[in-house]
């Protein structure tokens, strides 16, 4: 059960995110020119391509939650990417002395008007990407201009915070190694086995500070699976946390060193797998963006929880024992793991296992609706009437299905699901994937 104190103990810490941000002084020429360098450094051929082969079409708009929620044109994805189209026009097209004469020059004002256009009305979902009859990926472009803005120190004040909370003492909303202990030495109490730094093991294990915070029966119902199946794991306390804020502030140089002690710690056990929490952002930012230090592929597997506990299910390594008869549930697909990721069977095999009706939203799966949280959305104060505008779609999804419970496999998405359902009241029960399977699991 989630201990509602924390939770709102949780959303009060994010209103004085912005307070611990350590903005650069910078003056404008200077925000500019980073800002600038950053988009010429990142327009390769494909991105080029990219930005030179939008016909405007507008479908990009129909699959965007924000502009469905808002009706409002800024908010069209296309849109998003008209600075870095620009510069790309003036400074690096075929035409681009020709363009120089009549394209303006892009300006810090822009700059920060597009910081809302990029980081709270844009979750990177990539539902834009799939939908683009030019096959254009929108996701990315935004992704460039959020590194853009982050170099120029226009990223949002609170990811921004925690983005340099965790490059400078290694902590996510203060948890840090001593943190995790008291919480692993809480579920030891409930006779819950939990290996903690073990020299050598097959299995890495890592987690949040969301589940080390808020859901620490997903963590704990993580460790059962794995000791239900007999198999050689531990965490690590130099390399637990697999939220990235570099990820989602828009800094490269973060980023890596975030994916970095996770690598370190894996390479260090010599694990052959490492098992991510439910964190949706987490899933890319360790399987498609993790690498080694000379660029070579990671040298083991990395599987998100859902995926790992669908797998073993399918395998028949895992047993589970029917659930609650009459239940109704449907699933959430989180946007990193199902249209990123492609992990929309292994969750599903493992829900259905449990016996209950599942029901699938309209649409589903790899064109399912985004939540509105993710991508560091949630974190962002000012964000918050627009998220909802989001949500607010996600809600009569999962309310024409007739579900009396949403199963999700991202705790972002989670979270975003419980703040929704308490501002509009809303009864349909949250759960999670790992947590379900886990309470079923054979005697």
């Amino acid at each position: 059960m989630i201990d509602r104190d924390v939770f709102h103990g949780f959303l009060e810490a994010i209103h004085h995110l912005p307070e611990m941000a350590q903005p650069a002084p910078l003056s404008d020429d200077e925000r500019v020119s980073r800002a600038k360098s950053v988009m010429r450094a990142k327009t390769d051929r494909g991105l080029a391509l990219d930005l030179e082969a939008c016909v405007h079409c507008g479908y990009c708009s129909e699959a965007c939650h924000f502009y469905q929620g808002t009706q409002d044109p800024r908010y069209s994805p296309s849109r998003k990417l008209d600075l870095l189209r620009r510069v790309h026009a003036r400074e690096s097209s075929a035409f681009a002395p020709l363009q120089r004469l009549f394209t303006p020059d892009i300006t810090v004002a822009e700059l920060q008007a597009w910081q809302e256009l990029v980081y709270d009305a844009c979750t990177e979902c990539g539902r834009c990407s799939m939908i683009c009859p030019m096959g254009i990926n929108i996701a990315r472009g935004v992704n460039v201009m959020r590194e853009a803005l982050f170099e120029a120190g226009l990223a949002p004040l609170e990811l921004m915070a925690v983005a340099q909370e965790q490059a400078g003492r290694g902590t996510v909303f203060g948890v840090g190694p001593a943190e995790l202990k008291r919480t692993l030495d809480a579920l030891r109490a409930q006779g819950i086995a939990i290996p903690l730094d073990e020299p050598k093991a097959d299995i890495m294990l890592v987690s949040t500070v969301i589940d080390v915070l808020l859901y620490q029966d997903a963590l704990a119902a993580t460790a059962r699976i794995l000791n239900h199946l007999g198999l050689n794991w531990t965490l690590r306390s130099a390399g637990f946390e697999a939220a990235n804020f570099g990820l989602l502030s828009g800094s490269e140089t973060l980023q890596k060193a975030a994916t970095k002690r996770l690598v370190d710690e894996a390479l260090a056990i010599g694990a052959r797998t490492v098992i991510l929490p439910e964190c949706g952002h987490a899933y890319p930012a360790l399987r498609w963006e993790g690498r080694l230090d000379n660029g070579d592929p990671l040298p083991f597997e990395v599987l998100a929880v859902s995926e790992f506990v669908g797998r073993e299910i399918t395998s028949g390594r895992l047993h589970v024992t029917p659930g609650e008869q009459g239940r109704k549930i449907t699933y959430h697909d989180a946007c990193k793991l199902a249209r990123h990721g492609g992990v929309m069977d292994e969750p599903r095999a493992a829900l259905k296992a449990l016996g209950m009706e599942l029901t699938e939203t309209t649409p589903t799966a790899e064109k399912n609706w985004c939540c509105g949280g993710g991508a560091g959305a949630f974190l962002i104060n000012r964000a918050a009437p627009l998220r909802h505008k989001a949500w607010e779609i996600k809600r009569r999804q999962i309310d024409d299905t007739g579900a009396d419970t949403v199963v999700v496999s991202c705790a972002s998405c989670r979270l975003n699901f419980m703040a929704g359902a308490e501002a509009d009241q809303w009864s349909t029960r949250i759960d999670s994937v790992v947590e379900m399977v886990a309470r079923q699991l054979p005697a």
